[in-house]
């Protein structure tokens, strides 16, 4: 018998791995904030705005109604921006039984603390309550395509890991686990950060090399951040941490790379923003990277750089130059 997953957000990604688990034969129910929205997607049986090419298969169903989204299975899969986590997690508790587990594909911090989403999920919900993360080197288009793809999913529970990888895994899409839940979460946020880095540099007019250094040098940067929080050193050379650094930093599918080359190119945020117009996550979690950085003095001059350009008002050109005339040192982890 196979299982039932209830997927919350029906932008890009949530759609996209909900046709994914509908695919591999999964009773599935998707679930968007926006009535409208989720009658459009009813009646096309098509998400038309995101995932145009990607029809729906007959196993998943789509609600507006937050009740029924929970009631339908003891799998929630979060896959909405950072922003709303915490605010999706209240309106679910009320409708949440003990059999219930919680999983997310959200790459971020908590936006009103600073948390790692296992905290808030610990903090806002029964703190019992199993939890994973999914997270990689992944484009919501490319997924509902069909394209070979692999990911992570942490969970300090193997049991719940096992149980959400079977979902998704089929010869296309291909599932590790990790147990490591906090390194897997510092990869997969801090990485935008560095994609907008990266776009800037382009956008500027530079080229491969500095590229090429920006991931080097920011995969450092994860490193320092993610095991001073607890993760472990494997998970960021890993497709969490690493494989997802490339994709982000390389690929102008990536949203945060695409708002970069805006900046780079003198677009101001408001319009860079406006012409993505879908979420941009690495912007609030520059922010909240730099904080951890200073609250925990860890060196982090590639995400302080990208945190003064967005709320500092420094001329990114100004940004690169800060970098590049730092202190010559040996090129270590510490």
């Amino acid at each position: 018998m196979q299982s039932k997953l209830a997927v919350l957000g029906a932008g890009s990604w949530g759609t996209a791995l909900a046709v994914l688990a509908a695919r591999n034969g999964n009773p599935t129910m998707l679930w968007g904030h926006d009535p409208e929205h989720i009658d459009s997607l009813e009646k096309s049986r098509l998400n038309k705005q995101y995932l145009p090419k990607a029809p729906f298969p007959d196993l998943l169903e789509v609600t507006s109604e937050i009740e029924s989204i929970v009631k339908f299975s003891d799998l929630l899969l979060i896959a909405i921006p950072s922003h709303a986590f915490k605010e999706t997690l209240v309106k679910i508790n009320p409708y949440l039984e003990n059999n219930h587990k919680i999983a997310w594909a959200t790459k971020g911090f908590s936006n009103d603390s600073g948390e790692l989403l296992h905290q808030t999920v610990a903090n806002t919900l029964d703190p019992n309550i199993l939890s994973a993360v999914l997270s990689g080197p992944t484009f919501a288009t490319e997924v509902a395509a069909n394209l070979p793809t692999a990911v992570t999913i942490a969970s300090t529970n193997t049991v719940f890991s096992e149980q959400l990888a079977a979902i998704f895994r089929n010869p296309r899409f291909r599932v590790y686990t990790s147990t490591d839940i906090i390194g897997v979460q510092i990869g997969g946020a801090v990485k935008n950060v560095l994609a907008i880095a990266a776009g800037i540099a382009d956008g500027l007019g530079f080229g491969a090399n500095t590229r090429a250094a920006l991931i080097t040098r920011g995969l450092t940067e994860i490193q320092r951040l993610g095991q001073k929080l607890g993760g472990k050193p494997e998970s960021f050379v890993g497709l969490a941490g690493l494989g997802d650094l490339i994709l982000t930093c390389t690929d102008n599918q990536s949203r945060n790379r695409r708002f970069g080359l805006a900046i780079g190119q003198g677009q101001t945020q408001e319009s860079a923003k406006k012409d993505i117009d879908q979420e941009i996550e690495g912007i609030a979690t520059a922010k909240n990277t730099y904080r951890l950085a200073k609250q925990h003095a860890i060196e982090m001059p590639i995400v302080e750089q990208v945190y003064n350009v967005l709320y500092n008002v420094l001329e990114p050109n100004i940004a690169v130059q800060n970098l590049l005339l730092r202190e010559q040192k040996a090129e270590t982890l510490s």
